[in-house]
This record gives structure tokens, C-alpha cells and sequence, in this order.
């Protein structure tokens, strides 16, 4: 499969310094509100990526569930594969890549559980079928067929017990790196980036 011929001009927006937000959080809820009025299908999906305590990556796309003065919080089993790395090394990174608006932003720190109470606040919200799921389901782990986890999901529903599992909830990324990426024509992208730094945002550009 040759891709070299594969190419788009992004020509857009520009971004700038001088235009940037001081305090990273609100870039970053400006730039979520213009992808409300764009084509693009879930804005709130994000690429974690985590790693061991040996250094083995690993990444994949959760739903970003909030974002609070201090965090973006998202969900997930607790023995997954995210879960079991989070616990050896809670630094972590995520994502968000924006087609539409031809447009990127990493956000990389540290990560803890939020309380039972926050979690389960949402857990509640979620469809019953979506609740069975994060009972039933030993993710990440290796099962015989489609049909063992159906089944399953077939007996929780039936009993009716729906109350949020232990091995279930939420995480909060608290950052201390921002970089909010716009792509640019000839490949001459912009790169701006916040650092924390004894407790002030720092605003610098990177190279394309």
C-alpha cells in the first residue's frame, strides 16, 4: 500500500501568541465550541495513551465526560488495560485530533481516581444496557466467544441490579503541558504550547 502521493493543504486558520488564551482551559473550551458548529462526529473522542511501569505504550479512544477547573475526567474499567497501566505510572496523555478544522491538541499529565460518589453520579445517568455492559464485561481480558459476554449481559439486565461495580469509574488528567497544534499550508503548522511552571501557565511555539 503506497500512501506518499496521500496529501492535504491545510489552509484554514492561523494561530498566534498574541491570540491564544492565558490560561490554557479556556483554549481549549474555545476551540471545543467551534466544533460544535463543524462536521465533526464526536468531538469529545480522545486517544489515551498510557504506558507501564516498564515503558510499554498503549493508547486507545475514550469519550472525554468532563472538564473542570482543575481536569478532564473520563471512564473506564479499572482492571483494563488503561486501568492496570494508570495505576503502575499515572502520567498519561490525551489527544484530540479535529479533521474538520484541521487541528490538534495534546494535553499530557498526571492522573487519580475521582471519588465513588462523582462516578457513580454518572454511572447513573448512563443507559441500562451501557450499565450491564460495565458489570459484565472482564475488559481487556481474552473471552471464548461474543456470545459469553452477551449472555452475560442478558443476566444482569434480568436481575435488575444495576448499581455501579467496584471495578468501575472515573479518572481525571490534571495537566501540566498543553500543546494546541493548527495545521498550516507547506506543512509550516503552528505549535503553541502552555508549561506549568511553580504554578503559572507558560505559553511558548514549537518547530512544525
Amino acid at each position: 500500500m503506497d500512501l506518499k502521493d496521500q496529501r492535504k493543504v491545510y489552509e484554514k486558520f492561523e494561530l498566534h501568541e498574541e491570540s491564544v488564551k492565558h490560561n490554557p482551559f479556556d483554549q481549549f473550551k474555545n476551540w471545543f465550541v467551534d466544533t460544535k458548529n463543524s462536521e465533526i462526529l464526536e468531538a469529545n473522542a480522545m486517544t489515551l495513551a498510557t504506558a507501564s511501569k516498564d515503558g510499554k505504550p498503549s493508547a486507545r479512544i475514550v469519550l472525554l465526560k468532563e472538564v473542570t477547573e482543575t481536569g478532564f475526567v473520563f471512564f473506564t474499567n479499572y482492571t483494563s488495560q488503561k486501568g492496570m497501566d494508570l495505576a503502575e505510572n499515572p502520567q498519561a496523555e490525551i489527544l484530540f485530533f479535529w479533521d474538520a478544522l484541521e487541528r490538534q491538541v495534546r494535553i499530557g499529565g498526571n492522573v487519580k481516581k475521582i471519588s465513588q460518589d462523582e462516578s457513580r453520579a454518572y454511572f447513573d445517568t448512563r443507559p441500562p444496557e451501557s450499565r450491564a455492559g460495565a458489570i459484565a464485561s472482564p475488559q481487556s481480558q481474552k473471552i471464548e466467544s461474543r456470545a459469553v459476554i452477551e449472555e452475560k449481559i442478558k443476566t444482569v439486565l434480568a436481575a435488575n441490579k444495576l448499581d455501579m461495580p467496584e471495578h468501575w469509574g472515573g479518572y481525571i488528567l490534571e495537566p501540566n503541558y498543553f500543546e494546541f497544534w493548527q495545521g498550516r499550508h507547506s506543512r509550516l503548522h503552528d505549535r503553541i504550547i502552555y508549561e506549568l511552571m511553580e504554578g503559572h501557565w507558560k505559553v511558548g511555539r514549537l518547530a512544525p
